[in-house]
């Protein structure tokens, strides 16, 4: 039997014990996992989608807070004329406040917008801009009224933490179209971090590889990337080299063993990004026109600006899923208008309007809208009456999406609520239905795209349970 002088695996132990029965079982299992699933393999290289489709990749304006929809995207003349009059029927509300149960129509004008005559309100004039180019959803509903479970929920198709965001099963499904750079990258403010944090990027049971991966837009795009102290380019490339052939021995040493996989491959790619990720991200040599269009030379918009116009150059680079969050200020959840929907949504809006319009505008003239998805949503609505004097509470029986891009019908809208904004009355959309619109853009069968998890053939959409659907009315 082999010396026990030294430490030995569990898969050593198997092999060395028991005449090897126990490693021949292991094996067993482990080709069975393999075969049943038809896994890809745990590179990054680009993978066959399931069918032919337009988009390639998507860019997720996470709008954290719930977007107030009455005050922005769907105009309730009722709740208008009605306003300051109690509402005889009992809300769902969330937080204190609302007891009152007044009715609070909303301070902005609404504004017919492009050649499809889409309403928009005064406060995005930018969105409004090319309002042609939207599809809007206004029939969106949502589980939870609360900003993790929502955000979970948009983020992963469940409530629950733990479970692959969006962006991990598309890398996951695709691969990247280059291998310099990671295929999920998540592009916060610099201030901080949203509600719920890096619960929004998590891989969960997906291996490790399939995490977002925080790009910074200040100072060092990626943490840790060069060394503290400077090495010369060849011993940086004796090192490399060493270091591939010690990883070569150990992975012939330990098959099967994902986890040192994914690390070996993420300090490969880490080593590629040195060369790559500098150059791509280095926005200092951008014409002033653009920087114009992103809102670069305004304070109020530069921060977010600056995240669109990354998020622009990455797809162009061959990234499969950038993921932008707003402002962390003034507030964690910058749309979160409890207390004056007046002046918070004035204050967001200034913030986030002009970068947005300006994203999907520069796609659009560079030719790169028709295959990439842009998609702007928060986790749930707002309701029709007052909190706080001037404020609305959650509501998470109505909110608008917007898409734009990747196939998505231009000028579009779907669904409505009813005559006071509060609940999805027609075509209304799950967030596990925009799930399954999204991956169908993307080449991806929702029912078809699985991972096995202890035992479980687990899916983004939880096709099964959810009866999760393509929503073909909203595609071109």
């Amino acid at each position: 039997m082999q010396s026990m002088s030294r430490h030995i695996s569990r898969r050593q132990l198997l092999h060395a014990s028991g005449l090897g029965f126990g490693a021949l079982a292991l094996e067993y299992l482990l080709q069975q996992r393999g075969a049943a699933h038809d896994t890809p393999s745990l590179d990054m290289r680009p993978r066959p989608a399931h069918f032919a489709a337009p988009a390639r990749a998507i860019i997720m304006l996470v709008q954290n807070g719930g977007p107030s929809h009455m005050d922005l995207f769907d105009p309730k003349p009722e709740l208008t004329r009605r306003d300051g009059q109690s509402h005889a029927d009992r809300l769902e509300t969330f937080q204190r406040g609302s007891e009152a149960h007044r009715l609070l129509g909303t301070p902005f004008r609404f504004h017919k917008r492009g050649r499809c005559g889409m309403d928009m309100s005064e406060v995005l004039p930018h969105l409004g801009s090319i309002a042609d180019d939207l599809c809007m959803v206004r029939s969106m509903v949502s589980e939870h009224n609360n900003h993790t479970e929502g955000l979970v929920l948009l983020n992963t198709g469940k409530i629950f933490p733990g479970r692959p965001a969006l962006g991990s099963w598309v890398s996951y499904g695709l691969g990247t179209e280059n291998q310099n750079l990671p295929a999920y990258i998540v592009l916060r403010d610099p201030a901080g971090y949203n509600t719920s944090g890096t619960l929004l990027w998590q891989n969960g049971f997906l291996p490790p590889m399939f995490r977002g991966t925080e790009v910074s837009t200040q100072g060092t795009p990626v943490l840790n990337l060069r060394p503290s102290v400077p090495v010369p380019d060849a011993v940086r490339r004796a090192d490399l080299d060493l270091l591939a052939r010690l990883n070569d021995e150990h992975r012939r040493r330990h098959p099967h063993e994902a986890e040192l996989e994914t690390r070996i491959r993420n300090y490969e790619l880490a080593a590629r990004m040195q060369l790559a990720a500098g150059d791509l991200l280095d926005l200092s040599r951008e014409p002033q026109a653009m920087r114009r269009l992103y809102g670069l030379d305004n304070p109020t918009t530069a921060g977010y600006g600056l995240r669109c116009l990354m998020a622009r150059r990455l797809v162009e680079a061959g990234v499969r899923f950038v993921q932008i969050f707003p402002p962390v200020q003034p507030q964690f959840q910058p749309w979160d208008a409890h207390n004056n929907v007046l002046t918070e949504n004035q204050d967001i809006c200034g913030r986030t309007d002009l970068p947005s319009a300006g994203l999907i505008k520069d796609l659009k003239q560079r030719g790169l809208l028709d295959s990439t998805i842009v998609m702007w949503s928060g986790e749930f609505g707002r309701l029709p009456i007052t909190q706080n004097s001037r404020g609305r509470d959650h509501n998470r029986n109505a909110f608008t999406t917007l898409l734009a891009g990747g196939g998505f019908k231009g000028g579009h809208v779907h669904g409505a609520t009813d005559d006071l904004g509060y609940a999805s009355v027609e075509k209304r959309v799950t967030v596990p239905d925009l799930h399954a619109t999204l991956l169908r853009q993307l080449g991806l069968d929702h029912a078809r795209l699985t991972y096995r998890h202890h035992g479980s053939d687990e899916s983004l959409t939880d096709a099964r349970v959810t009866r999760a659907r393509v929503v073909a009315e909203l595609l071109g």
